[in-house]
C-alpha cells in the first residue's frame, strides 16, 4: 500500500480476534490510510499477542513517517473492563488472556494514549458512527459467528454495563435451543444453535454426517441438500426471533447484524426478518432490520473513533 500521509495526524486501531490481529491508521474523517494483519498466536499466550499487536502498529508508523500516530483505539476479544482497560475474562480461544493490561502494556510499548472496548462493541460504535447506521440515535448490533455477541448504542455511546459485560446475547434462552449444551457451560442458549459451530452441530446430529464447519453446511444448503436448507433456515429463525424480543426491549431506531453467518445468504436472512415480524409488537414493526456495511472495517473505525474522542 502506498506510503501514507495526513498532516492533520491519524489514530492508530487494533482488532484483536481468536485467529486474526489486524491494525490501522484511520483519519478524523473516518477514512482509512493503511492497515496490516497477522495471525494471531492464540494458544501461545498473552505476551505472544500483544507482541504480534505492537507489531503491526510499529509497522504502520515506520510506513507513514509523514503522519504522526496521535493515539491507539483497540477493539478486543474478551470482556473488557472499559474503565482500567484490562480483559476480565475470555474464553481458551486465546490463552491466558483474561486479567491482562491491554490499556497499560499497549501505552508503554507504543508510548500512546490507548482506549480499549470489547470488538463487538467496537464493531458497533463503527457501524453507528461511521456505516449504515450512521446518524441513527439508538442502534443495537448483532454478531453471529463463532458465538453471538450484542451491543446497544446510543447517542454514540456504548452501554457498557454495570460489570462490563452488556452485550451477551447468544447467552440468553432459545427455544430452539431446547437443552444443548452452551459454550458457557450452562443449556439452551441461542448460541448453541444460532452461532456457526452450533449450526454444524446441528446438521451433524439431523444428519449423522459430520461436517468441517458452517461452510460445509452452507455449501450442501447451496447444493440442494434438504437438511442443510433447514438448519440455515433454523439459524435464521433462532436469530430472528431473539432479536424480535430485544427490539421489544429496547426499542432502537435500527437494529444492524454482522458476522460471519450473515453469509449464509437469501435464505437465512429470509428466515431472520420473518421471525422478527412474529415477535415484535405491532409499534415497532417498522424498526429495520440492515447487514452490517463496514464489515471487517467496522471495528477498527469504532475503535479508532473512541481513541480520537479521549484525546478531545
Amino acid at each position: 500500500m502506498p506510503e501514507a500521509t495526513d498532516p492533520a495526524g491519524a489514530v492508530a486501531a487494533l482488532d484483536i480476534g481468536g485467529t486474526k490481529t489486524t491494525a490501522a491508521l484511520v483519519t478524523g474523517r473516518g477514512e482509512l490510510l493503511d492497515r496490516a494483519t497477522a495471525t494471531t498466536p492464540g494458544r501461545a499466550g498473552a505476551a505472544a499477542v500483544l507482541d504480534t499487536a505492537a507489531g503491526l502498529v510499529e509497522q504502520l508508523r515506520g510506513r507513514a513517517a509523514g503522519t504522526p500516530v496521535r493515539a491507539l483505539g483497540v477493539g478486543s476479544a474478551g470482556v473488557i473492563d472499559h474503565r482500567s482497560g484490562r480483559v476480565r475474562s475470555a474464553t481458551d480461544v486465546l490463552t491466558g488472556w483474561a486479567g491482562t493490561d491491554l490499556r497499560g502494556t499497549l501505552r508503554r510499548r507504543l508510548g500512546l494514549p490507548v482506549t480499549v472496548i470489547n470488538d463487538v462493541h467496537a464493531h458497533a460504535l463503527g457501524e453507528a458512527r461511521h456505516g449504515i447506521a450512521a446518524g441513527r440515535e439508538t442502534v443495537l448490533y448483532l454478531a453471529v459467528g463463532t458465538g453471538v455477541g450484542a451491543s446497544f448504542v446510543v447517542g454514540g455511546t456504548v452501554l457498557a454495563g454495570a460489570h462490563s459485560a452488556a452485550g451477551h446475547a447468544g447467552h440468553q434462552p432459545s427455544p430452539y435451543a431446547g437443552s444443548l449444551r452452551c459454550t458457557c457451560g450452562g443449556q439452551g442458549h441461542l448460541e448453541a444453535i444460532a452461532a456457526g459451530p452450533g449450526l454444524a452441530a446441528e446438521y451433524a446430529r439431523r444428519t449423522g454426517r459430520p461436517v468441517a464447519d458452517l461452510r460445509s453446511v452452507a455449501a450442501r444448503a447451496e447444493a440442494g441438500d434438504e437438511a442443510a436448507r433447514e438448519v440455515v433456515a433454523l439459524g435464521g429463525t433462532a436469530v430472528g426471533s431473539a432479536l424480535g424480543g430485544l427490539v421489544n426491549l429496547l426499542d432502537p431506531d435500527a437494529v444492524v447484524v454482522g458476522g460471519g453467518v450473515t453469509g449464509l445468504g437469501a435464505p437465512w436472512w429470509q428466515a431472520l426478518r420473518e421471525a422478527v415480524r412474529r415477535e415484535t409488537l405491532p409499534s415497532l414493526a417498522d424498526v429495520p432490520v440492515l447487514a452490517s456495511a463496514l464489515g471487517a472495517d467496522a471495528p477498527l473505525l469504532g475503535a479508532a473513533s473512541l481513541a480520537r474522542e479521549a484525546l478531545a
